[in-house]
C-alpha cells in the first residue's frame, strides 16, 4: 500500500470536464417503497442510462481520448467481458479509430453484437483456460495497439470515478456510498471522489458470493486469486483485484458486502417491478445487498452505483425465471 494516491479528486474532475457532453450526465432515481425496505433514504444513480449502458463509457472515453494522434491512427486494444469492450469501441469511433477487444467466447450475444455493431473487431477465448491480459497485451504488441484496460489504468479509474461526483454534487452530503465490485475501477474511482468529497463517507462494495476476490484480498491485506467465479453477474467475474485497483481500494473502501445470485435476481425483478428501470446482474449487485440487508450498522442517506443495464431481453426472462 503506498500513501501516495494513484488516482486523485483533481483527476476526476478533470475527467469529468474531459467527458462533459460525451457521456451522459445519468439520473439519479429515488423511490418511497426502496427507503422504507432499506430503513433509509436511497440515492440510485443510474448508469444504466450511460452511454453503451454502462458506466464504462466513463473510463474508457476519458483514457482513450487521452493518445496522440499517432496513436489513434494506429487503432486501440481491449480486453472486456462485456461493457468495457462496447465502451472502448464506441469510445473508438467517437475518436475516429479503429478497436479491436478481446472477449470471452461465453459474453452474452447481446454485448458482442453490441460491441460488433459500435465498429470494432472481436477476438474470442476461453475465459477458464485463457489469460486474458496475457492475450490482449500481445495483440497489441503485435499490432501496434494502444492497450486501454478495463480498470488498471489511472486514466480509466478517474473517468469511473465521475459517476460519484455526479451523484455527490446532486445529493448533497451522503453518509455511505455502495456501489458493485468486479476488477476493481468503479469503486477505486467512487472512492476517490466521494472521499474526496465527503471525508467521513462510508464506502460500501458489494461482491456476488462466489466471486469474493477483493473481500479476500482485503482481508489478508494483499491481493488473493481464486477460481474464476461462475455466477449470473457476469461482469463481476473477476478471479484477483486489479494490482492499481487494489493499492485504492485497501487505502479508502471500508468494506465489502456479499450477495448471492438469488439475491441479484430479487433486486433485478424489483428494480423493473417497482422503479421501472432494467437493470443487469453486475449492475444490480449494490441494490441486492441493500434489499437483501447484507449492510450493517444503516447509514441515513445512501448513494448506490446502479453499474449497468445491458442485457438481452431473453436472457433477463432465463435470470429472473432461474
Amino acid at each position: 500500500m503506498t500513501d501516495t494516491p494513484l488516482v486523485t479528486l483533481e483527476d476526476v474532475r478533470d475527467a469529468a470536464a474531459r467527458i462533459k457532453g460525451i457521456a451522459h450526465r445519468t439520473p439519479v432515481l429515488r423511490s418511497r417503497t426502496l427507503d422504507d425496505l432499506v430503513g433509509a433514504e436511497v440515492f440510485l444513480k443510474c448508469e444504466n442510462f450511460q452511454r453503451i449502458g454502462a458506466f464504462k463509457f466513463r473510463g474508457a472515453y476519458n483514457a482513450a481520448s487521452r493518445l496522440s494522434p499517432e496513436q489513434l491512427a494506429k487503432g486501440i486494444a481491449a480486453y472486456s467481458s462485456g461493457n468495457h469492450a462496447q465502451a472502448v469501441a464506441l469510445a473508438a469511433r467517437e475518436l475516429g479509430t479503429t478497436a479491436v477487444i478481446v472477449m470471452p467466447e461465453d459474453t452474452p450475444r447481446s454485448k458482442m453484437e453490441a460491441t460488433a455493431g459500435y465498429g470494432a473487431e472481436i477476438v474470442t477465448y476461453d475465459r477458464y483456460t485463457g489469460d486474458r491480459v496475457a492475450i490482449g497485451e500481445a495483440l497489441a504488441a503485435d499490432r501496434g495497439l494502444a492497450l486501454v484496460p478495463p480498470y488498471e489504468h489511472p486514466h480509466v479509474i478517474a473517468g469511473q470515478g465521475t459517476a460519484a461526483l455526479e451523484l455527490v454534487e446532486e445529493t448533497g452530503d451522503l453518509d455511505a456510498v455502495v456501489v458493485p465490485v468486479g476488477g476493481g475501477g468503479l469503486i477505486a474511482g467512487t472512492a476517490t471522489a466521494a472521499k474526496g468529497l465527503l471525508p467521513a463517507v462510508r464506502v460500501i462494495g458489494v461482491e456476488p458470493q462466489a466471486g469474493d476476490d477483493t473481500k479476500r484480498s482485503l482481508e489478508a491485506g494483499h491481493r488473493v486469486s481464486i477460481p474464476v467465479p461462475r455466477t449470473i453477474a457476469d461482469g463481476q467475474a473477476a478471479d484477483i483485484p486489479g494490482e492499481l485497483t487494489f493499492s485504492v481500494n485497501q487505502r479508502l473502501v471500508d468494506e465489502i458486502a456479499l450477495v448471492g445470485d438469488d439475491r441479484i435476481r430479487d433486486a433485478m425483478r424489483f428494480a423493473f417491478e417497482r422503479l421501472k428501470i432494467v437493470v443487469e446482474p453486475s449492475g444490480a449487485s449494490a441494490l441486492a445487498a441493500l434489499l437483501a440487508h447484507r449492510i450493517d450498522r444503516v447509514p441515513r442517506r445512501i448513494g448506490v452505483i446502479v453499474s449497468g443495464g445491458n442485457i438481452s431481453a431473453q436472457r433477463f426472462s432465463e435470470i429472473l425465471h432461474g
